[in-house]
């Protein structure tokens, strides 16, 4: 566990993406296995431990000190993993168990595979005994599944290709059929075998990701004729796959969301694989994202919420047509045979996002701007194709652009502040903030309209978290009330993506990817925005 350990607590303090990368390759490279495949599935995701709960590690450390003044630390700390690696109490005293060698990885992971769930705490407690504070923590974030590094899925799989100086899209093309702890992988990338077979029908195949457009310098280098234009739709990216009798559902990370959609697979009646957009969509029209949230993340979502929140797909791009794999075609090409491949297939659910005609930058950004189509003032923005690209996977220069729309801006005042994780566990790092309301009497009152805990700087952070603690009103556990009112209040410049109508929220809207833009330590609570300003955002796209 020690390399392991150590490996978590760099990461977390490592913020660049390149040392991230560094760190992962030389980890994959030094630890034997199956160490680094146990590491490496615990990074993406691919590891979790059934009989471990957050109650047994609760029990754990409430037989070893009072309840109370855990509950105390843990409110200071705000993590539970990190309160219990650095409070617990190893056993003293005659009865003290007999100092034990510290648990490998391997033993951590093959014990848990097997145990039964009365067993688990006593388990943890003697792996507790034996491990120091850095250890006790990256135990516990294994256990939970909430490492929180900042590694994504991705990050590991380049970690990967750099240990065995292949190309990302390799491993991602055998990725899903590889189990942990990946030991033919690993011996493919140390060069002690072939590399091993493609999974079986229904794999997973890279995504193609577009650059953020520029549009000083883009749409001045690049000529309009070039280019295709569709919408980019406020839904989640997928592959439908449809392969030797397979069908299967995967987000753009390659993770298998098949059985979050079941009646989106059930009507994959083609032979295929399709690039698109998943939406709920109900007699032909596009609902709101908050709509398809309904339906994200349910392992087994019941025949009403089915029923309520229809899921479909608009295509943007045809990778496998029968055996004919398409992706080195011109763009132009595979869109065409896209078109015909829908019109042939008749699936319910599933249409053609439509191409948008244009004949220069500035028509096609007054379209952006003003939408004319009902759906179209849904979408995020325009996404922009070289007519002559081919599907590369990764993130390539040039060929494909994402041309978003300006982010909607408000003022708002902090209501609330919780306590954030990780390095942030003792900063105040998350926001909640509100606008103003107005009574039937004229009396103007503050409702919360989001949260949000990016998009400032170290420095300003240190700034908020100090506000916090000086005007805090009342206390909630980690959260903190804090002073806004009309004379006083700290305001901050709200930059989201959408808004809708919500029934879940006191102020009847929700924001999507709301951020911090700016702190207004200038501007006086009293002007900062009314929910009747949100309205009628929501009634402009109406």
């Amino acid at each position: 566990m020690r390399a392991f350990s150590r490996l978590l607590d760099r990461l977390a303090f490592t913020p660049a993406r390149n040392a991230k990368l560094t760190l992962l390759r030389d980890y994959l490279r030094q630890s034997p296995d199956p160490e680094r495949g146990w590491a490496l599935a615990a990074l993406t995701g691919a590891l979790g431990f059934d009989v471990a709960k957050p109650a047994a590690i609760r029990k754990a450390i409430e037989s070893r000190m009072d309840a109370q003044l855990f509950a105390l630390s843990y409110d200071y700390v705000g993590d539970l993993a990190e309160t219990v690696a650095l409070v617990w109490p190893k056993k003293t005293g005659t009865n003290a168990q007999a100092d034990r060698a510290e648990p490998q990885l391997s033993e951590v992971v093959d014990t848990l595979q097997s145990a039964l769930r009365h067993d688990v705490q006593r388990l943890l407690e003697d792996w507790l005994d034996a491990l120091d504070a850095d250890g006790r923590w990256a135990l516990l974030k294994l256990l939970t599944g909430g490492l929180r590094v900042g590694v994504s899925a991705r990050l590991a799989k380049q970690a990967l290709a750099a240990l065995g100086n292949v190309d990302v899209a390799e491993i991602e093309e055998i990725w899903h059929g590889q189990h942990p702890p990946y030991e033919d992988l690993f011996a493919w990338l140390d060069g002690r075998s072939g590399k091993p077979t493609r999974a079986a029908p229904g794999r997973f195949r890279p995504v193609m990701l577009a650059q953020a457009l520029d549009e000083t310098a883009d749409l001045a280098k690049y000529d309009a004729r070039d280019f295709a234009a569709e919408w980019k739709w406020d839904g989640i990216r997928i592959q439908a796959v449809s392969e030797g009798g397979v069908k299967r559902l995967f987000s753009r990370t390659g993770d298998e969301i098949s059985h979050s959609f079941p009646d989106v697979v059930a009507t994959l009646r083609f032979e295929g694989v399709i690039d698109g957009e998943l939406l709920v969509v109900r007699n032909g029209a596009i609902a709101p994202f908050a709509d398809l949230q309904q339906r994200l993340n349910r392992k087994t979502p019941d025949a009403k919420a089915i029923a309520k929140f229809p899921a479909g797909i608009r295509a943007y791009d045809l990778l496998l047509a029968g055996e004919t794999d398409l992706r080195t075609l011109p763009f132009r090409e595979r869109r065409a045979r896209l078109e015909s491949f829908v019109a042939r297939a008749k699936v319910p659910g599933l249409g053609l996002s439509p191409l948008i005609p244009f004949d220069s930058w500035p028509a096609l950004a007054a379209l952006r701007a003003n939408p004319r189509a009902a759906d179209a003032r849904l979408a995020e923005g325009l996404m922009l194709k070289r007519w002559d690209s081919m599907y590369e996977a990764g993130r390539p220069k040039g060929p494909w652009f994402k041309w978003k729309r300006d982010p909607h801006l408000i003022d708002a005042v902090v209501m609330y502040a919780q306590r954030g994780h990780g390095k942030r566990s003792s900063y105040y790092s998350d926001y909640t903030f509100g606008v103003w309301r107005e009574d039937a009497s004229g009396e103007r009152t503050l409702t919360p309209v989001g949260k949000a805990y990016f998009g400032f700087t170290d420095e300003e952070l240190k700034a908020l978290d100090k506000f916090v603690r000086d005007n805090t009103t009342e206390r909630f556990g980690p959260v903190r009330a804090v002073r806004a009112d009309r004379d006083f209040g700290l305001v901050l410049e709200i930059a989201f993506e959408g808004l809708q109508r919500s029934t879940r929220h006191k102020s009847g809207v929700a924001m999507r990817f709301p951020r911090i833009s700016r702190i207004r330590w200038d501007k006086p609570a009293r002007e900062a925005d009314e929910l009747a300003t949100l309205e009628r955002m929501l009634d402009a796209r109406s």
